[in-house]
């Protein structure tokens, strides 16, 4: 694939899916910045490495250095202020009776899309690259497909300008996301992805094991752990 020369605004969270996201974008596009949001999450400390993924993948590759853009950090506290979630409250993590994790935020991803489209709008931006995943996740409804194509549109005609909504892991479980890092960047980009970003919704960095830092114990932890496990045994190569 040849290089886009276009610029992408990827949403960076810091957790394995955006990490790989953002090494995906500056595999494709000649300019990519990157935005995040600070929503009054439990794990705000996701918010706090980002900083060192990104230097750290300037280092990985001196083409995605000269390519890697500004960072944004957007603040959102409004939305953990409004949200009863398991995610902005010091609340246990169960299934609610509509069936869904009390993990999460209604709106959540509709409204990271929108300011960020919002944000690209102003920095000339078309294409917004995000990590929601329809394969390997929570079952939040707003990392559907569906729901992603109907933004996309949503934001093209609400700005009457072109958004391209990018989500390379849409298909892809957490081993494949593993796998995908390892094709992107070798070695030196899985470890990035396992020692640097973040995805234990308790915000837990104190305890290591071999797929990262987290409890190991909440559902985004129990993802990860089990992705890791699945890539050693169909992906990992000597």
């Amino acid at each position: 694939m040849g290089l886009d020369t276009e610029t992408a605004l990827v949403l960076f969270s810091g957790g394995q899916d955006s990490t790989v996201c953002l090494a995906w974008a500056l595999q494709r596009f000649a300019s990519v910045e990157t935005v995040g949001f600070g929503y009054g999450q439990r794990h705000a400390v996701e918010l706090s490495v980002r900083p060192a993924i990104r230097e750290r993948l300037r280092a990985l590759d001196p083409t995605w250095a000269a390519r890697l853009g500004d960072d944004h950090v957007l603040d959102l506290s409004v939305l953990g202020r409004m949200s009863e979630t398991a995610l902005t409250r010091d609340v246990g993590i169960a299934m609610a009776a509509d069936g869904l994790p009390t993990t999460f935020v209604p709106g959540r991803n509709l409204i990271f899309l929108t300011f960020a489209a919002a944000l690209a709008y102003r920095r000339g931006a078309k294409h917004l690259v995000a990590g929601m995943c329809e394969t390997d996740y929570s079952g939040y409804p707003d990392c559907r497909d569906d729901t992603l194509k109907a933004m996309q549109v949503a934001l093209t005609l609400g700005m009457d300008r072109r958004f391209v909504v990018h989500t390379p892991l849409m298909w892809i479980d957490k081993a494949a996301t593993f796998a995908l890092a390892q094709e992107l960047g070798g070695a030196a980009l899985l470890d990035a992805v396992i020692e640097l970003s973040h995805s234990c919704y308790l915000g837990d960095r104190s305890r290591r094991h071999d797929w990262g830092h987290g409890c190991g114990e909440c559902p985004a932890c129990r993802l990860r752990s089990a992705g890791y496990e699945k890539w050693e045994q169909e992906y990992r190569r000597p």
